[in-house]
């Protein structure tokens, strides 16, 4: 049997020091784990609140840092980090994965490093985080965490869509464009899909998120980076891909990314 989790640690992570332990705790019970202790309410109803913050928060700091940006480009900042990938890194930058409370299956399976398992816990943190502190307390982790993040973005928003700089990549080495396999899970209202990208016969790139297009340009960014030299989509021949076919942000992506904190 797993340990608890040091929850104090995970505090100095987050910058947040819980009056309710019992919140944060909460927030780290995945399904699984209920299902085998039974009792205790998983973590889905803090993460449900801790979408809808981390929308709020992030789009306040689009309005407020971006004041260069149009309503497109500020959207399609919004999009570049709430989405499962980007919220995943942030979660194992913060350790989160060794908190989760897990079912012993999907701990052998690997869930503590799973994007979606990941994202979702951290929704549920800030969810926790919210209740705990208030409006101020979820405004200030996201602004610790995002910040940098989003300036980041800002400076490659012409070059998001990665199925298009990954294509220009290849296309001088194969005859076939990548080929992209997908799948998806869950219920109509809540359905995940799962992207994976194969060049020339290698699985090169896994993605996924809340729609098909959104799970495709996350497997196409893995896939980019792991076979550019410098995994900078800004540099290298892409035949400025400023065209945006197949553009991530799509309004026609039937995913409303902007509480997609998982894809």
């Amino acid at each position: 049997m797993r340990p608890d989790p040091d929850l104090t640690e995970l505090g100095r992570h987050l910058g947040y020091e819980f009056r309710d332990p019992g919140l944060l705790r909460r927030a780290l019970a995945h399904r699984s784990w209920c299902a085998e202790v039974g009792g205790p309410p998983s973590n889905e109803r803090l993460e449900f609140l801790g979408d809808a913050v981390l929308g709020w928060v992030v789009a306040d700091l689009a309005y407020r840092v971006h004041g260069d940006l149009a309503e497109g480009k500020l959207t399609d900042l919004r999009k570049s980090v709430v989405n499962a990938s980007a919220l995943a890194e942030v979660a194992l930058e913060i350790r989160l994965g060794d908190c989760i409370l897990l079912g012993k299956g999907e701990d052998a399976a690997g869930g503590r490093s799973k994007p979606s398992i990941l994202s979702d816990a951290f929704e549920a943190v800030l969810g926790a985080v919210y209740l705990d502190g208030g409006p101020p307390a979820a405004f200030g982790l996201v602004e610790r965490l995002f910040t940098d993040r989003m300036a980041t973005a800002a400076l490659r928003l012409d070059r998001l869509d990665y199925k298009t700089v990954l294509q220009a990549l290849t296309a001088p080495l194969h005859d076939t464009a990548p080929v992209y396999v997908l799948s998806d899970s869950g219920p109509d209202h809540d359905k995940r899909f799962f992207a994976t990208v194969i060049v020339a016969g290698q699985s090169v790139g896994y993605g996924e998120g809340r729609s098909k297009k959104t799970a495709e340009q996350a497997a196409a960014e893995q896939a980019w980076v792991s076979l550019s030299d410098d995994g900078d989509p800004n540099d290298g021949d892409s035949n400025d891909s400023d065209s945006n076919d197949g553009d991530p942000n799509d309004s026609n992506s039937n995913d409303s990314d902007s509480n997609d904190g998982r894809g």
